[in-house]
């Protein structure tokens, strides 16, 4: 296991993540969660065995009984890991019982620390946008709960680029502490993060965490062309994400895997990870299991390396189409590339100069 800094601070964190949306199974999660108390153990002492120095969770996760599994499972492995968890969402039919709001976050945080049975949390993302409440008095309210010890850094979580900017500027401006990581969505099928998100973590020094790396099973291995979705899992039990683009490009790409990972003696899943921890701006990918044998299985990416022609084979595969102003810099030949920037005008300067080509 392969430890990175976490963008602009002194913590270092593992390659692979746990993610525990799988703990639980009540409030809205009966389709994506049944792991308890025992089984969050075993995949604790799994993770840890591997190298995992990252457990990130959300009070919005099964409505706090996520934050209680591990709690509970945890015991004196507390002080072993760094632990994440997430506040914003509604819990509840009151509506100040959402958003960024002083009233809210330092309630939820006080809330999570009891269901967690932890007089801290390491990481405290903001887990989606607030677009009412003005981002200095979210601001502040992260700053009182950093100054009494209950939270040490702060992240954000499904920002766009110009949200996450402003949080910065707004931290800069006020002398506060700026987020050091955002959690974000990125799959070999949707690369949207590379036309803002990532150059940002790379221009800003933010720690990108991956959610749903495995597509919340769409690259799980079970999901085939011409082939039903089992039940039991999230694709074949009515789960509503991921939002797919292209369902028929999305089978390519599941079949490029398995076809890669065939030569590497690997799964689908396994193959997806080893390809999507080496993209640039990555930090760590959060993976979840319902079952240890799973668990086994994304863990194992960690120590999986491609070889450069089957890397550059699933990026092309899966590149996205190149959007302004990104294409624009390529077709009008800009020099000055922005360093943040380069990788992935790279990879769209490819798919434009193909396109030239077949005129």
């Amino acid at each position: 296991m392969k430890y990175r800094p976490l963008g602009n601070s002194g913590l270092l964190v593992s390659e692979m993540a746990l993610g525990t949306v799988p703990f639980g199974g009540s409030g809205g999660f009966e389709k994506a969660a049944s792991v308890d108390v025992d089984g969050a153990r075993r995949q604790f002492d799994m993770a840890l065995d591997a190298g995992v120095n990252l457990i990130d969770t959300a009070d919005l996760y099964s409505k706090g009984e996520a934050e209680e599994l591990v709690g509970r499972a945890l015991g004196d492995k507390r002080n072993d890991i760094i632990l994440a968890s997430k506040a914003r969402s509604p819990m509840s039919d009151n509506p100040n019982h959402s958003g960024f709001s002083r009233y809210h976050l330092i309630n939820a945080c006080e809330a999570s620390l009891k269901r967690l049975g932890t007089d801290r949390i390491d990481l405290y993302q903001m887990h989606n946008w607030d677009g009412i409440t003005p981002v200095e008095e979210m601001l502040y309210a992260l700053d009182h709960l950093i100054q009494s010890g209950k939270i040490r850094y702060y992240g954000t979580s499904n920002f766009t680029g110009w949200q996450m900017m402003k949080t910065i500027g707004k931290a800069e401006l006020h002398h506060l502490m700026p987020p050091i990581s955002q959690q974000i969505y990125y799959t070999p099928e949707s690369r949207e993060a590379e036309y803002e998100l990532m150059p940002l973590s790379i221009d800003q020094n933010i720690g990108t965490l991956i959610w749903g790396p495995l597509g919340e099973g769409v690259f799980n291995g079970k999901l085939r062309r011409g082939q039903k979705a089992p039940e039991g899992t999230r694709q074949g039990n009515g789960w509503p994400e991921p939002y797919i683009h292209d369902m028929e490009r999305a089978y390519d790409i599941i079949e490029l895997l398995a076809e890669i990972g065939e030569k590497y003696n690997a799964s689908i899943p396994r193959t997806c990870l080893a390809w999507l921890k080496d993209r640039p701006g990555v930090t760590s990918l959060i993976i979840g299991a319902r079952n240890e044998a799973h668990l086994k299985d994304d863990l194992a990416a960690a120590e999986m390396t491609l070889n450069q022609d089957d890397i550059d084979r699933i990026e092309a595969v899966t590149r996205p189409a190149p959007q302004y102003p990104y294409w624009h810099r390529v077709v009008s030949g800009m020099d000055r590339i922005d360093r943040a920037e380069k990788p992935f005008i790279d990879h769209y300067r490819k798919t434009i100069e193909n396109r030239s080509d077949q005129r």
